[in-house]
């Protein structure tokens, strides 16, 4: 993890910040290593500090390497307070009013509190070699789920029985489901983030299922949408300008592009379809530590792409009171091109 403390020393030069103080925990976790639920680094020129209390000064010896561990007794925004000096960054996105007034009061004399929220955040967008084959094997892994779980039948089952028989899977292979699993049936379909309830799943609608799983601290989010028979005409001719604006976002996805570019890619398609004011929400977004992390791809977003990053390509049209469609591949931007971690077909798949 030295590597990444060597990062974030350089992004703090830019900033002209002498210290950073880390204490969002997936941000702790992303430079140290350490996964439990108290800790803290210091990070600056030729200083690489972890903190943490009693109850896990055994796990930071096991799992933080290449930072010196320190383990505080008593007053910890204290102990932290006395080893910062100059111009420290803290994470105002994450830090609350009442802690950062306590920190503050702490402070030895000359040392300057600077908000620098997403200092972190920026380095994670660019995943190395460890990271990206992580959220695969977290990819491969739902997609065995689903596929399981969708040889087992939909029709006659309530939508929460099925996103719990996914759900038991995900666990059964030793990961863990990276966000509350969506399966929305008939009309349910049209509300994106809809919650599988007791509705009976029947013949002749169309299912969205997004599902994703999280391995070794890293997630993965995909979504596929299947027919329990023929959806009927309006139903086909949605699915296939949904896939038909995945396409054309895949295709506009490269290093140096922007985010609402490639959002605007699939947009197009579906505008020209007559169901522009049917896709209310953004394109995608990265993946990572957390399951929603930059990139964002929207209209509204002027993030610029890196090869490294890794981001969910997920259009959809959402007709009130009759289906929804969407479709969701995670895909790793390379120099050369993508990498989809999807692996599960896209063409409209009956299931009985």
């Amino acid at each position: 993890m030295r590597g990444r403390g060597d990062r974030l020393e350089a992004a703090l030069a830019e900033q002209g910040l002498d210290r950073m103080l880390v204490t969002d925990l997936t941000n702790v976790r992303y430079l140290t290593g350490f996964t439990g639920t108290n800790g803290a680094a210091i990070c600056g020129p030729d200083v690489r500090i972890f903190l943490t209390d009693f109850r896990y000064t055994e796990r930071a010896a096991a799992e933080v390497s290449e930072w010196e561990c320190v383990t505080l007794t008593g007053d910890w925004l204290g102990g932290i307070a006395e080893r910062l000096t100059g111009k420290v960054g803290f994470e105002d996105d994450h830090v609350s009013v009442r802690s950062l007034t306590k920190l503050e009061g702490k402070l030895p004399d000359g040392v300057e509190p600077v908000a620098a929220g997403g200092a972190v955040e920026a380095l994670r967008r660019v995943k190395d070699e460890g990271e990206l084959a992580a959220i695969a094997e977290a990819a491969k892994l739902a997609d065995a789920a689903l596929k399981a779980t969708v040889e087992d039948g939909f029709v006659g089952k309530a939508e929460r029985t099925v996103a719990g028989a996914f759900d038991a899977r995900v666990r059964a292979a030793g990961g863990e489901p990276s966000f509350d699993t969506i399966v929305a049936a008939g009309p349910n379909g049209a509300q994106p983030h809809a919650e599988p309830g007791p509705r009976v799943i029947e013949k002749g609608e169309l299912i969205v299922f997004d599902m994703g799983a999280k391995l070794d601290g890293y997630c993965s989010d995909g979504t596929r949408t299947y027919a329990t028979g023929d959806p009927g005409e309006e139903g086909r001719r949605v699915y296939e300008t949904v896939l038909a604006a995945q396409q054309a976002a895949l295709e506009a996805i490269r290093p140096g592009e922007k985010g609402e570019d490639v959002d605007a890619a699939a947009r197009t398609v579906i505008d020209e379809a007559g169901h522009g004011e049917h896709f209310g929400h953004g394109l995608g977004h990265g993946v990572g530590l957390d399951i929603h992390e930059g990139p964002r791809l929207s209209l509204r977003s002027d993030d610029v792409l890196a090869a490294g990053e890794v981001v969910t390509v997920e259009p959809g049209i959402y007709l009130a009171g009759d289906l929804g469609v969407r479709i969701e591949d995670l895909v790793v931007i390379g120099d050369g091109g993508l990498r989809n971690l999807s692996s599960l077909p896209k063409d409209l798949t009956w299931v009985d």
